[in-house]
């Protein structure tokens, strides 16, 4: 079987690159820089599903985008999470979060006004954080 991306995460995000375990995907709302890392397996909706080795290189993976994050923006604080409740299929979020975003200091699902990036600022902000994760071996443009 071939590694296919959930509908709803196809729309709400564009792929910044890969990694050996993980697509690296921009979320479009313009609320704050957020990455969601998505396993490329299929059928997978929880983390410890998959073998020790993977968990290993997903929290490998993760340290990279959490880096690049933290390099790039200077956040306050990220948030990290993994929900599913709507979209099944196994995906992680690291989020930037700052004092003086919409949300704070509640979490975005819900306390965001909705509003998407225009697609230039969209590439830019991908530009931005491909370049980060460009320096670490572990990361392939897309």
């Amino acid at each position: 079987m071939s590694f296919e991306l959930h509908p709803q995460l196809a729309q709400d995000t564009t792929v910044i690159g890969h990694f050996s375990l993980c697509v690296a995907l921009l979320h479009k709302d313009n609320a704050v820089p957020w990455v969601i890392l998505v396993p490329k397996r299929e059928q997978l909706k929880e983390l410890h599903h998959l073998p020790m080795q993977e968990q290993q290189q997903f929290l490998y993976e993760s340290q990279a985008v959490s880096q690049a994050l933290e390099a790039t923006f200077r956040p306050d604080k990220l948030n990290l999470g993994t929900l599913g409740n709507m979209v099944p299929q196994l995906h992680i979020h690291h989020i930037a979060r700052f004092k003086d975003d919409i949300a704070w200091p509640g979490p975005v699902w819900g306390n965001t006004r909705g509003e998407q990036r225009n697609e230039q600022e969209q590439a830019q902000l991908q530009t931005r954080i491909r370049n980060v994760l460009s320096l670490s071996s572990l990361f392939t443009p897309n």
